[in-house]
């Protein structure tokens, strides 16, 4: 990746959270005149930093005259093209960019950028994880953790593992990872893209727009979404398929390397198939097989994503509270290989719960719905013959599930549904599961 010298010397970027901070403190050292500008308001330790480093901002508003002056606009992910303040710049003729385009300009490290539907912060967290263990200059960030530019800025390295979403592709002109990965693509955030799924696939293949043959493209070989997409565009960089025929029983198997999983906290073939993509992209960096395993055996898992919390009187008790649409449950219960009693509800977002209904048959015991209107649940499930009860709170959905429970089971909570109805996040969801579960040791 090349550094580039930036032209630009009157900054304005909008958006006051982590990556538009990261951005302004860029911009800062570059010696550009900069202004931040957020419609809502900006975190106190944002503003902190802003005064520290004498960086003017706004927030509750944007000064359209001011921002008009700018030679150059970054935008936050979270901004939507469509908004008036974005398409009066892009009417005046003024560049936007997006906070890892800019910062992509000013560093010659390597960069390993993974995006996909699910499964980016897992997959970063453990590629990170498996260099920095196996002594590379390594750091993380994207989408996760700090922003690429405040990595830049503060934390040179030679390598960056950054998770990357679609929204921050969108505003990208050079960005070129070396490694670029494309996990899956499954409908989401298509309020963002004219409810189109060609423009959402389009912006997740904006990852390799700009590679070369001397680059590396990692993609899922059993993900419909993309095999399409590649039958249509010539790839320049070097494409690799990771595929779950590389899956045999408790091993994932590169070439003639094999890795065990049964020692790892990772658990069901959407994680096997994590690793698989983290494996591959250490190996490439010159990784050896055993530091990798070692990597592997070490990780612990992103909170709230398939976290085995405890195992009481033989019962697991496993918190996937983050798997917030019926996609990422399919994984959880792919995964189960024990009698599960599953948790499940809160704000459903129009789901249509039926790729569940194998799994729903096969291996679960009994449902818990968790939220302030479980009738949908109630309905859709309600012919299985599973033993089905209602709770209001995660104590209560932990208590009943134990009731139900006998030695050798699985208590899952992965909720399909977002958990504003009866809690602030999913990290609160998540967490007072597993407040409850610790009480019951």
């Amino acid at each position: 990746m090349n550094t580039r010298t930036q032209e630009h010397k009157n900054t304005v970027i909008l958006g006051g959270g982590e990556s538009g901070v990261g951005a302004a403190l860029l911009a800062k050292k570059l010696g550009h005149q900069v202004f931040v500008s957020d419609k809502g308001s900006i975190a106190e330790k944002y503003k902190e930093e802003l005064n520290k480093n004498a960086i003017p901002y706004e927030e509750g508003e944007h000064t359209l005259t001011k921002i008009l002056e700018a030679d150059e606009v970054i935008k936050s992910p979270g901004i939507p093209d469509k908004v008036p303040v974005i398409q009066a710049v892009v009417a005046k003729g003024i560049p936007v960019i997006s906070e890892i385009e800019f910062a992509s300009r000013h560093t010659d490290s390597t960069v390993i950028a993974i995006t996909g539907s699910n499964g980016k912060t897992t997959t970063t967290k453990l590629t990170f994880h498996i260099l920095e263990s196996a002594g590379f200059d390594v750091a993380i960030g994207g989408n996760v953790g700090y922003s690429f530019a405040r990595l830049v800025t503060e934390v040179k390295k030679a390598h960056y593992v950054l998770e990357i979403s679609s929204f921050q592709l969108d505003n990208i002109q050079s960005f070129r990872p070396d490694i670029a990965m494309i996990l899956n693509i499954t409908p989401d955030h298509l309020d963002r893209y004219n409810y189109k799924l060609e423009n959402y696939i389009n912006s997740k293949f904006k990852i390799i727009e700009n590679q070369s043959k001397k680059d590396l493209f990692l993609y899922n070989d059993n993900n419909e979404n993309i095999i399409n997409k590649l039958k249509n565009i010539k790839l320049a960089p070097k494409g690799v398929a990771i595929s779950e025929q590389m899956i045999d029983g408790n091993f994932v198997v590169i070439g003639d390397s094999r890795f065990d999983m049964s020692k790892t906290q990772l658990r069901g073939k959407h994680n096997y198939m994590n690793a698989l993509f983290a494996i591959h992209a250490a190996k490439a960096l010159g990784a050896k097989d055993e530091a990798i395993q070692k990597g592997l055996e070490t990780f612990v898992n992103v909170a709230h994503r398939m976290e085995l919390v405890a195992t009481i009187k033989d019962v697991e008790y496993i918190n996937d509270s983050k798997a917030t649409n019926v996609d990422s449950v399919f994984y959880a219960l792919q995964a189960m290989t024990k009698p599960t009693i599953w948790i499940v509800g809160g704000q459903d977002k129009g789901n249509d719960y039926e790729p569940l209904f194998p799994f729903v048959k096969e291996k679960v015991k009994a449902i818990v719905c968790m939220g302030a209107d479980n009738s949908k649940l109630l309905e859709v499930f309600g012919d299985f013959g599973k033993p089905m009860l209602e709770a209001n709170s995660a104590k209560e959905a932990v208590e009943m599930s134990t009731k139900l429970a006998r030695s050798g089971d699985t208590i899952l909570l992965s909720p399909a549904c977002a958990s504003f109805d009866l809690f602030k996040n999913y990290e609160d969801r998540g967490n007072q599961f597993k407040d409850a579960v610790l009480k019951l040791v």
